[in-house]
């Protein structure tokens, strides 16, 4: 990010503080025994625009993350970490009365064609609103996390995708060639964290619904995967436990280093997208991050996931994951984001199943992004619910263009276009497809 623009950012949410009455907003803060203080003007100066710059340092442009003495640019979906030098989106306040409340929003409006017999067409709203609110309480930091979702709306059947397969419409058939829709409420969360020694920090994150210690940040979240309106289809390998209804994760970092585990519910959410669902903490994930530069996040998880389909009560999961998330940001706003990941499904009883994912996004200034996904998948409900195992591969390669309609508000054009590959029996006969798309983006 330049001078120029975190000027601009601080100078609108300035002007949101004033109209709502608040005190100014305020981009670090101390964490108990950690000092993030605020920059100076001569600091902004002083850093150049490439964000890898060892004079950044401690000067961090972004508030302290509520679960740990580290900038909170690091902080993805639920616990999990991303690369420092990840563009940090969102409009910032303080309040008069300690907290720091932060807001970012993301509407997609997607016109869907997916080719071939199997294939169909939609026009739907996808998206998701994000709020959060954090301060300082007794010894340690107090915080809560809300995220709601469009996707319901969408209809049960959710969206025509091929390849993709994952949870159910009806309750009685899964769903096939379609992304299942996220559920209304995706993330209900609160945490609490304090300092636990020299460099270390140890927090309690609770969520209904929330996101156990399992996997790479969720594809929404992802920096090389956000601009893509679709969903993986490496999604139920990797991070469909994003939406959980039940989990608490107890983790410890010190430094670049963190240890996280989780008890959560392992059913995945059932048809009914508007409601909250509760049921016993039945499964347990493990999860070790590693950020060796401001560039890398590096995660390796465990997980075993009791009766996760509501189809197979009687059947269980584990699941192991390893990936890595790059991120450099460069001048005039732009940056390239990456991220290379593996999965491996075992069903039990059942086949061991391996997914590949890699993601790619260029960013050369502030209105374009061009995107890439490639996929590989060990499927074996493509043929009827484990009707054999069937390696199959996808392509998707896209771009946006945004448009600023304000300092916090844009308004982006974009298409992509989708190439398959699969066996011949499964009658997909080599399909071609895409989304044109038109996004409004606020934070």
């Amino acid at each position: 990010m330049t001078t120029q623009t975190f000027r601009a950012r601080l100078l609108a949410c300035a002007a949101l503080a004033a109209s709502l009455g608040l005190a100014a907003p305020v981009f670090a803060q101390d964490h108990t025994g950690h000092d993030m203080g605020v920059m100076s003007d001569a600091d902004m100066k002083a850093i150049p625009d490439d964000a890898d710059a060892p004079a950044m340092g401690n000067m961090d442009m972004s508030m302290t993350s509520p679960l740990g003495g580290y900038a909170m640019a690091r902080d993805a979906s639920g616990t999990s970490w991303q690369p420092d030098a990840s563009p940090h989106d969102g409009v910032m306040v303080h309040t008069d009365s300690g907290w720091m409340l932060m807001g970012h929003a993301v509407f997609n409006g997607v016109y869907d064609n997916q080719g071939g017999p199997r294939g169909g067409d939609k026009a739907f709203l996808a998206g998701m609103v994000m709020g959060m609110a954090q301060r300082e309480v007794g010894q340690g930091t107090l915080g809560f996390k809300a995220m709601v979702s469009p996707d319901p709306f969408m209809g049960k059947n959710g969206y025509p995708l091929l390849l993709a397969t994952g949870e159910t419409a009806d309750g009685e058939h899964p769903l096939v060639d379609r992304q299942h829709p996220h559920d209304l409420f995706m993330e209900l969360a609160a945490t609490y964290s304090r300092q636990a020694g020299k460099d270390t920090d140890a927090y309690l994150y609770v969520g209904l619904p929330g996101e156990p210690a399992f996997g790479p940040p969720a594809f929404m979240h992802r920096q090389a995967s956000m601009d893509s309106p679709e969903a993986p289809i490496t999604h139920h390998w990797f991070d469909s436990t994003h939406i959980t209804f039940g989990v608490v994760t107890a983790g410890v970092s010190h430094n670049n280093w963190k240890l996280e585990s989780s008890a959560f519910r392992g059913r995945e959410p059932d048809q009914n997208r508007y409601d909250i669902e509760t049921g016993r903490l039945d499964s347990v994930s493990s999860r070790v991050s590693y950020n060796p530069s401001r560039n890398w996040a590096l995660q390796a998880s465990w997980t075993r996931i009791n009766s996760p389909e509501a189809l197979e009560p009687d059947d269980d999961e584990a699941r192991t994951s390893v990936s890595a998330l790059y991120s450099r940001p460069f001048g005039n706003g732009g940056s390239l984001s990456a991220t290379l990941a593996w999965a491996r499904k075992d069903r039990i009883p059942g086949d061991a199943l391996q997914a590949w994912l890699f993601e790619g996004a260029v960013k050369p200034d502030a209105h374009w992004t061009v995107f890439t996904r490639a996929e590989q998948v060990e499927q074996d409900e493509l043929a009827g619910h484990h009707g054999g195992v069937a390696t199959v591969r996808k392509l998707s390669m896209g771009a946006i263009y945004d448009v600023p309609l304000s300092d916090t508000v844009k308004l982006g054009f974009g298409g992509l276009a989708s190439a398959f590959d699969a066996p011949a029996s499964l009658g997909y006969d080599d399909p071609m497809g895409g989304m044109a798309f038109v996004r409004l983006k606020i934070g």
